[in-house]
């Protein structure tokens, strides 16, 4: 039998890029509501401003950034740029001195990374044949996710030390940062076009009916797939302490980084609809269980097979949207599906917001579970 071929050294320095990247940005995440609040003494509507605006920032330049590294025909300068906004940012929240302050910091980091995102999924695409396309985007999510892993685990560890000195972390986050830059800079290397890919007919290269048959899916799936931050609340609901909840978050972090190169490699050799159709499956059956569920040890196995779901959805559908387009326009599809997917999280949190409140904590969940079975039967109906 014979082996699939190694992962490019391109696909592991990404994996590393956004491991260090994560390591500095979850270092700093969990404890930015109470530097806001404890030390700058923000509003609770200012924190919902900053991550309003921040979250909307993102998406709305994923469009732009990917279309204009089809047009240049140039993926580096977008990514190594979008890392640099992201990892300058960690020690200017050091110096803040308002809430104001933060609100200009976080447009920052999500200007680097709406910048970043799509040049690097299709830099990323664009460094591994499609025979391992899907192990490729499951090391990069294996990766990314154990940076989220060892980011909160640093802080946890480190805080204390610093005298519980936010500022002082804030400072040292740069350090992961910078050293992801490094990385970026040293090791990854600009694809060229290909003859048949050149960036000179990016323009007027169509997406293609394939590529457009798997938007609706996306926009069904998405209308329910609200914040994660509901599962956090429903765990609550269900009784589990707030000292908890950390741990909670990363028995799913550890699943998903765990499993998420494994259901890349299994996409390679089922196909990726198979895998995705799993995916949506399994995120049916989990909020399912989070709409039906009634005691608070329920919540450990739900959080657990939810990192599941992602492993086998989150980083696989953008291997996915790289097979439906052709290289000079993956950019611009890498930008239309990250806006899509992040724009669509802002009313689905909404509705789900409102069914918590006018109906019930249940609600959101059962809605959630109705639009998976939906996604899943409209994905094997139009087959993109």
């Amino acid at each position: 039998m014979k082996s699939a071929p190694a992962l490019p050294r391109a696909v592991w320095a990404l994996g590393w890029v956004s491991f260090c990247s994560d390591i500095a940005s979850e270092m700093i995440y969990p404890l930015l509501p109470l530097f806001l609040t404890r030390t700058l003494g923000a509003p609770m509507r200012a924190v919902g401003l900053i991550e309003g605006v921040a979250e909307a920032t993102g998406s709305l330049l994923r469009l732009g950034a990917g279309w204009l590294s089809d047009r240049t025909g140039r993926r580096k300068p977008f990514v190594v740029i979008g890392y640099a906004c992201a990892a300058v940012a960690k020690p200017l929240l050091a110096l803040a001195g308002t809430w104001g302050h933060v609100l200009g910091i976080r447009f920052l980091d999500r200007l680097g990374k709406g910048l970043r995102t799509p040049p690097r999924d299709a830099l990323l695409a664009d460094s591994a044949p499609a025979s391992i396309r899907g192990r490729a985007f499951g090391l990069h999510g294996s990766m990314d996710t154990a940076g989220a892993v060892v980011g909160p685990l640093l802080a946890f560890a480190l805080l204390p030390a610093l005298g519980g000195e936010f500022r002082s972390l804030f400072l040292l986050a740069f350090l992961p940062a910078l050293a992801g830059i490094v990385i970026l800079a040293l090791e990854v290397k600009e694809i060229p076009p290909s003859p048949g890919n050149h960036s000179a007919s990016a323009p007027s290269t169509p997406l293609g009916g394939r590529f457009w048959r798997f938007v609706p899916v996306l926009i069904c799936f998405g209308i329910g797939n609200s914040s994660d931050a509901f599962l956090i609340l429903r765990a609550r609901h269900l009784g589990i302490g707030e000292g908890w909840i950390p741990l909670l978050y990363l028995t799913f972090n550890v699943v998903y980084a765990a499993v998420s190169m494994p259901g890349g490699a299994l996409s390679d050799v089922v196909g990726r609809r198979r895998v995705i159709v799993i995916g949506y499956a399994v995120f049916a059956i989990v909020y399912l269980g989070f709409a039906r569920a009634a005691s608070a040890w329920e919540a450990w196995p739900l959080f657990a097979v939810y990192g599941i779901y992602y492993a086998l959805t989150e980083r696989i559908q953008r291997a996915f949207v790289a097979d439906l387009v052709p290289g000079a326009v993956r950019g611009r599809a890498f930008g239309i599906y990250h806006a899509l997917v992040g724009g669509l999280a802002l009313p689905a949190s909404l509705l789900a917001g409102w069914l918590w409140d006018a109906v019930s904590p249940a609600a959101p969940f059962w809605v959630a579970s109705a639009s998976g079975v939906l996604a899943l039967l409209l994905f094997l109906i139009l087959r993109p």
